[in-house]
């Protein structure tokens, strides 16, 4: 296939540009790289079936190709990221879904929104389904975020039933592994950030509250298989084993040898208490389920970061558990 990736040279993004490659497709690549590095895909620059476009999605798109599918990926994700651009948060997802969207409609292409399980907002359902309407706070410090995936979601569904785009929405539960961003304000990439170069590891709250991770090697192959099917959705993606904030801290101080201590800081506003997906339905229609145990894809992590990150003492006192 000829499928475009928008924030394509993001965290999530550059790995599914990886994987479309090795499989035979060919990869339009579009990033404004406001958040994504242009290092991510840096090593396929020189694949004939790559193609970097560095471009806004929330202006008008323009391929000199046509396509056969689009991954609407292209946002700012991160708690900082959303928070220091809050505007151009809210037009990515909703010019720049439009513009995404108008495209796929041009070429006839299977277009995938990357939502989020943000859209639950703090859930008072658990574990969340699809069918969760959610509970979130459209004027707190996290809605520009929420809200323009949301927004994303209705758009998506519009151009679906008002011009028969062949649609799908997929609900990413958080996600980790190689290029995430050291200060990228995730609780992966800090905790291993701050046990490579030895300062204390700051949890929110008692470490009680709870999220479910899912390794980047899983998430992609369900977005690949969600580009591939014929499904609308919404489809919840992400791990349905859940693990508290602590024990995460604990497992990575533990596979880093650390010393780093501990140290507690009060919870953000709306930070969800309890995170866990409902993957029943990424069973039954995309045959997908999360592959990488959380111990193994934290120890390809912490591998990454190690050399990236951490000071050269650090480095030699703290190396990867084994």
């Amino acid at each position: 296939m000829r499928v475009l990736v928008t924030g394509g040279s993001g965290f999530v993004g550059s790995h599914l540009c990886e994987t479309l490659l090795r499989r035979g497709d060919t990869v339009w690549c579009l990033d404004n790289h406001s958040t994504g590095a242009p290092a991510n895909v840096s090593h396929m620059s020189g694949h004939p079936g790559f193609r970097l476009v560095r471009a806004d999605v929330t202006r008008p798109l323009r391929l000199p190709d046509r396509v056969d599918a689009v991954a609407h990926l292209a946002s700012p994700a991160s708690p900082p990221d959303y928070t220091r651009l809050g505007l151009e948060t809210l037009a990515a997802g909703s010019h720049g879904t439009e513009n995404a969207l108008r495209l796929a409609r041009r070429d006839g292409a299977r277009f995938v929104l990357a939502s989020t399980s943000e859209v639950y907002g703090d859930p008072a359902v658990h574990p969340q389904p699809e069918e969760y309407w959610g509970n979130v706070n459209p004027v707190g410090p996290r809605s520009v975020y929420d809200e323009a995936k949301r927004y994303a979601e209705a758009l998506t569904t519009a151009y679906r039933t008002t011009h028969g785009v062949d649609t799908g929405i997929v609900r990413i539960f958080n996600t980790y592994g190689p290029r995430m961003r050291p200060h990228d304000g995730r609780v992966v990439s800090t905790f291993v950030r701050q046990a490579l170069a030895g300062t204390p590891l700051t949890v929110h709250g008692d470490g009680g509250q709870t999220r479910s991770f899912c390794y980047v090697d899983d998430l992609v192959r369900a977005l690949i298989a969600m580009l591939d099917a014929p499904h609308r959705g919404p489809v919840n993606l992400g791990n349905p084993t859940e693990c508290t904030v602590g024990e995460l801290a604990a497992l990575v101080l533990a596979l880093t040898g650390s010393p780093s201590r501990v140290e507690h800081r009060p919870l953000p506003a709306d930070d969800p208490t309890r995170r866990r997906p409902d993957i029943g339905r990424a069973r039954a229609l995309l045959g997908w389920e999360p592959e990488v145990p959380l111990e193994t894809g934290l120890r390809r992590t912490v591998t990454w970061f190690t050399g990236r990150t951490a000071p050269a003492a650090a480095r030699r006192h703290y190396p990867v558990g084994t």
